[in-house]
């Protein structure tokens, strides 16, 4: 094989890995995807009363896992308002509640 044939092989082999990298890398989930898969196995077994990680959640940091948990339970017991966000009044209120 001449020097030339080489350097070709070479660069189209070269050529080959560098797109099957890039197609590999851009097929995979991003990390904001991970969590929303995450924060809607958390709301599912919420309702079904489970319990651990789910395996969605897998990927996630540990610390935005904790934030996703705490956002569950505040949500299942009526503390968010309609946007989402932790409202201080609805959790006063739950507490202060005659039985």
């Amino acid at each position: 094989m001449s020097r030339r044939a080489t350097l070709i092989t070479a660069a189209a082999v070269t050529v080959a890995g560098l797109i099957a990298g890039l197609t590999y890398w851009l097929t995979q989930p991003s990390y904001d995807d991970i969590v929303k898969g995450c924060q809607t196995a958390l709301t599912e077994q919420t309702a079904h009363h489970g319990k651990g990680r789910p395996d969605a959640c897998k990927d996630v940091h540990d610390d935005d896992y904790n934030a996703l948990v705490l956002h569950s339970v505040m949500d299942d017991l009526g503390w968010t308002d309609k946007d989402g966000r932790f409202s201080e009044d609805k959790m006063l209120d739950s507490v202060t509640d005659q039985p």
